[in-house]
């Protein structure tokens, strides 16, 4: 029988437990009409896969495979002409369902439905295989390899949505700002914005991922546990643009009161995260230069379609900070969580589940 990851139940409050992982039995793969098994070649970790295991994240599952990043080959496929037509190819999967086009958010009355670890959606990606219907796939790009394919579907889908969508403002020389360069979204935005030629900033509060932003696209950047990172920014601005036209953020915190200063009259503060904590405040300087904040979350099979047809346009590599090899790695898989844990990632923490060339257990 195939086998996946899940995490093991432990007594412990939310926030102070910490979930060991644990090898489960998956059924043997039996496509419907419309579905096909991918094996899966690589899954990359995002960070609800650690809150999950801290118990931050809502309706954990003990027993579903983790992970909602995931490549592989389609080795199985339903009668469907459409799933036939899959048969062989390398395929990365939508990490959600619910979600077809609407530009507001899901149309499903239960909502999104993120793969990996909760109850709301019984499939993951750390799993040798995984059964899904064939309309959530799409061809990798022929330029990635696996591991930079696996890398792409969850943070790449929050990126677009963020910059493309909501951000007002995925034009040739606009100015953006990324705060929080290192995560796997905050990458993904710079890489989009930077290839469709916006002047893209980052923050950081670490010196060495400013330089590394820096050498993969970024026109300046600054450290934000520094007074005045406001005026240092300001400084780095083209002539005669001399403010930002938006801002991308996942953290909150204090972003509005700097931000409005930075941003244009009507300028965008496009956010998909809150990572500093489930509030911030919002004030009156910010309503009188009709500044606009926009939340984004994830995004949706159009929006992720479209985001994999920009990376092949524009044949864009996704950023990987580490690997770990093998589902029985406990370990070394552990260390990928660590160093999610600690912030030490420059990109995404993948692991590499087989390779072509190895069989699968169908």
């Amino acid at each position: 029988m195939p086998t996946a990851l899940s995490i093991r139940r432990v007594e412990g409050k939310p926030g102070e437990v910490y979930y060991p992982l644990e090898k489960v039995a998956l059924p043997e793969p039996n496509p419907s009409d419309s579905e096909v098994v991918v094996q899966l070649t690589a899954a990359a970790l995002n960070h609800r896969d650690l809150f999950i295991r801290q118990h931050l994240y809502p309706a954990i599952s003990f027993g579903t495979p983790l992970l909602a990043d995931g490549c592989g080959v389609v080795v199985k496929a339903g009668p469907s002409p459409e799933a036939q037509g899959w048969l062989h190819k390398r395929v990365i999967i939508n990490p959600g369902t619910g979600w077809k086009d609407d530009p507001d958010g899901p149309e499903s009355q239960k909502g999104y439905a993120i793969l990996g670890g909760t109850k709301l959606n019984n499939k993951g990606t750390l799993a040798e295989c995984i059964t899904i219907d064939a309309s959530e796939l799409e061809e990798v790009p022929s330029h990635l390899s696996d591991v930079e394919a696996a890398a792409l579907p969850l943070a790449g889908l929050t990126a677009w949505r963020a910059f493309a969508s909501k951000s007002g403002n995925a034009e040739a020389g606009r100015n953006i700002l990324v705060t929080g360069i290192g995560g796997g979204v905050a990458l993904m935005v710079l890489m989009f914005a930077s290839a469709a030629g916006c002047n893209v900033y980052v923050s950081s509060g670490d010196e060495a991922k400013l330089t590394k932003a820096k050498d993969i696209g970024a026109q300046g950047g600054v450290n934000y546990r520094e007074d005045g990172w406001e005026k240092k920014l300001v400084a780095q601005l083209p002539q005669p643009r001399k403010y930002l036209d938006a801002i991308i953020d996942g953290a909150g915190g204090n972003i509005v009161e700097k931000g409005m200063r930075l941003l244009k009259p009507g300028g965008i503060i496009s956010m998909y995260g809150m990572t500093t904590g489930p509030k911030m405040p919002w004030v009156m300087g910010a309503v009188m230069r009709n500044i606009e904040l926009r939340g984004s979350t994830m995004g949706s099979r159009k929006e992720f379609g479209d985001m994999v047809a920009f990376v092949n346009k524009k044949k864009l590599h996704p950023i990987v900070s580490r690997t770990v090899q093998g589902l029985d790695n406990l370990d070394g898989i552990n260390t990928l969580f660590e160093d999610m844990k600690n912030g030490t990632q420059f990109g995404k923490l993948v692991v590499e589940i087989s390779t072509l060339e190895i069989d699968s257990k169908l």
